[in-house]
């Protein structure tokens, strides 16, 4: 039995994209899986989520919907258990939980784990996302992102979990430098693919030739990943949501979010997206604060 190595991150930074890399990354070393991507519904083979009912049920015998917060804090430890019992080595698990105590209990158990890889977004861009995915305007959007008490809530498929705001979530898991995490920003995932997914990689152990690791990233890009939406749907897609691979790209905040929203994010966020390269804005004043409410963050930032 091996333990949990955690692929980590808060919601719409990029985890579903990471989990097809690994799979696409990962399956080439069966014959019999051939040229296509992995199916985008297929992708619990290979990896699973902490949240999944399944891991629970053996410890609560009440329908899922009837267990509270506290409930699933304290069965967390049994689920994870369970998980590492699936497999004979090492579980690669999906995670949005950030990582704290909840209710006196951890959300992820450090001596369970092996490992984690933790994906970081530009909150500029990833509240826009973020909006869509729950079907709310922007302006909410970035209140749900600064609220602490924030959390994926359970819907009988899956348990309660406690996402707490952006910075807090960012801090939690990489506020500590360990050989055990590596961390990756969504942006590099774009710009420099070869060398963020090479990393990742590498992190887990595995030294793909060239054109193996330039194929995988290929049969992940988001054009194949929304392809696969557009074609049969995506079962983890909210009901609220237009669709779950969007757009896949960085700065859609230059021209989307206003000087306000801006302001408002970047004063809830301006430490942990100094730590990352998110602030200062590129090429921006000092400051939003004296231009028009009305004029575009793009105008701002090329001032």
């Amino acid at each position: 039995m091996g333990k949990i190595l955690w692929l980590a991150s808060y919601p719409k930074s990029g985890n579903t994209w990471l989990r097809a890399f690994i799979h696409n990354l990962l399956r080439q070393a069966d014959p019999k899986a051939g040229a296509a991507p992995v199916d985008i519904n297929d992708m619990n083979r290979l990896t699973t989520g902490d949240s999944l009912v399944q891991w629970f049920r053996h410890l609560d015998p009440r329908p899922p919907l009837a267990w509270s917060r506290q409930d699933v804090a304290a069965m967390r430890r049994g689920a994870q258990l369970a998980m590492m019992a699936s497999k004979p080595g090492t579980v690669i698990a999906k995670t949005h939980n950030a990582l704290l105590e909840l209710h006196g209990h951890p959300t992820i158990n450090m001596d369970l784990t092996a490992g984690a890889i933790y994906v970081v977004r530009n909150p500029l861009d990833l509240v826009i996302s973020l909006a869509d995915h729950y079907g709310v305007d922007i302006d909410k959007a970035i209140e749900v992102m600064g609220d602490t008490n924030n959390g994926g809530l359970a819907d009988g498929n899956i348990v309660f979990e406690i996402h707490s705001s952006w910075s807090v979530h960012v801090k939690s898991w990489t506020h500590q430098a360990h050989p055990g995490l590596h961390v990756v920003r969504y942006e590099d995932m774009l710009a420099k693919p070869r060398e963020a997914f090479g990393g990742i990689a590498r992190f887990m152990g595995l030294n793909p030739p060239r054109d193996k690791l330039e194929k995988a990233i290929e049969l992940s890009s988001f054009k194949n990943l929304r392809q696969q939406e557009e074609a049969k749907g995506f079962q983890e897609k909210s009901q609220k949501g237009s669709r779950f691979f969007r757009v896949g790209k960085a700065g859609q905040w230059l021209e989307t979010l206003t000087p306000a929203q801006i302001e408002r994010i970047v004063a809830q966020h301006q430490e942990q997206m100094a730590r990352f390269g998110y602030w200062p804005l590129p090429g921006a004043r000092d400051s939003a604060r004296a231009e028009p409410a009305g004029e575009k963050a793009e105008d701002i930032v090329r001032h």
